[in-house]
């Protein structure tokens, strides 16, 4: 889906899309409740299960939905300049791209630069990836409980759920963002913030999509540059008991994440638009200075809450930097010159990977 958790969730509603087959709604269901998070984890300076919960923010008094004066940019942009990586001992070189989420809709991204490089490159590498992979007869059979774990115990809703304070600073956000979907109330707040949080974003002029892709992997097959999709399986021994496990984690953590996504929205989304145009017109200084309210750690702490939840949240967390690291370091090794894109939180987080591969002795440049 367009939000926090970078995952299309097929499941949003109750009907199976009649596209879409039964295997692939499952392992949609179970991506985007249980494991995707992960994805959006892979830059946070601890791992989950080393947070510590954050209360849910004190509703502002006279709350109301943010008037934003910020204006996007349109048309072509340059977007950022490159990272660079090479080895001390070679010339071999590695060169990144950082992408940011949401962008300004109207964005065109001006590719000249990547293309010359991607031209003169022997590969591209893209972002780690997760996956699951279950059988169609286990899919059918578990479907019934995957949609009920979406939902309120005993069909409660949002308004018997939340405290009566968060309720009412949630209805002005829900009825500018949502309108009149009703069905949203009898969601878990943590799948609520996520609705919520994506409509937003979308409404303010700015989406969550990931433009570049299609641009970098359109130049790579014009110039017959190979591919590399790191793509990280994550087993699914027992996929009732995962759901299971993710109806457990409901409770006060479910609410934080709620409150801290409304929380972002009521303060954040003009500096989330700074934040795109800073990455557009490719102003690195700009993009560091801003402030960065990221209500993700709060609700990746609601899955924490549950042991195999956290245990899984942080094996997987672990193996997706690992495998992209491992190919960076395979690609500087074999390449002349590689192009790979990271997060651009990952380039400038001192914990991120950019920062590990400096830490093994690889040197690293910002662009200029």
């Amino acid at each position: 889906m367009a939000g926090f958790f970078h995952a299309e969730f097929i499941a949003r509603g109750l009907v199976w899309p009649p596209h879409v087959s039964a295997t692939g709604f499952m392992r949609a269901i179970l991506l985007s409740l249980i494991l995707l998070p992960v994805c959006a984890a892979a830059a946070a300076q601890t791992p989950p299960e080393t947070q510590a919960p954050s209360p849910p923010p004190a509703a502002p008094s006279n709350a109301s939905p943010p008037t934003l004066d910020t204006v996007l940019v349109a048309g072509e942009q340059p977007g950022p300049g490159l990272w660079k990586v090479t080895r001390r001992d070679s010339d071999h070189v590695l060169w990144i791209l950082g992408t940011q989420a949401p962008l300004p809709k109207t964005l065109s991204w001006r590719s000249d630069e990547v293309e010359k490089i991607i031209a003169q490159s022997q590969e591209v590498l893209t972002d780690a990836q997760a996956d699951v992979k279950i059988g169609f007869f286990r899919t059918m059979f578990l479907l019934p409980a995957a949609l009920s774990a979406k939902k309120n115990a005993d069909g409660a809703t949002l308004k018997q759920v939340l405290p009566p304070d968060l309720y009412a600073r949630w209805l002005p956000l829900k009825e500018r963002y949502l309108g009149k979907d009703d069905g949203v109330e009898r969601l878990r707040p943590i799948l609520a913030a996520n609705e919520l949080y994506s409509k937003a974003i979308g409404k303010s002029g700015m989406t969550n999509k990931n433009a570049l892709w299609p641009v970098i992997e359109k130049i790579a097959k014009q110039h017959r540059v190979s591919i590399r999709e790191i793509e990280v399986e994550i087993p699914v021994d027992n996929a009732r008991q995962a759901i299971d496990d993710f109806k457990s984690t409901a409770g006060q953590l479910d609410i934080d994440c709620l409150a801290t996504t409304i929380q972002r929205l009521e303060t954040d989304l003009g500096a989330m638009r700074a934040r795109a145009n800073a990455w557009a017109i490719g102003d690195l200084e700009k993009l560091k200075s801003l402030p960065y309210p990221d209500q993700r750690s709060v609700c990746l702490n609601a899955l924490a809450a549950n042991a195999n939840l956290r245990e899984k949240l942080a094996d997987a967390r672990k193996r997706l930097q690992t495998e992209w690291i491992e190919a960076a370091e395979a690609a500087l090794w074999d390449n002349p010159s590689t192009f790979a894109v990271l997060p651009i939180s990952e380039l400038v987080n001192a914990d991120g990977r950019l920062a590990t591969m400096r830490k093994k002795g690889y040197v690293v440049e910002e662009p200029q």
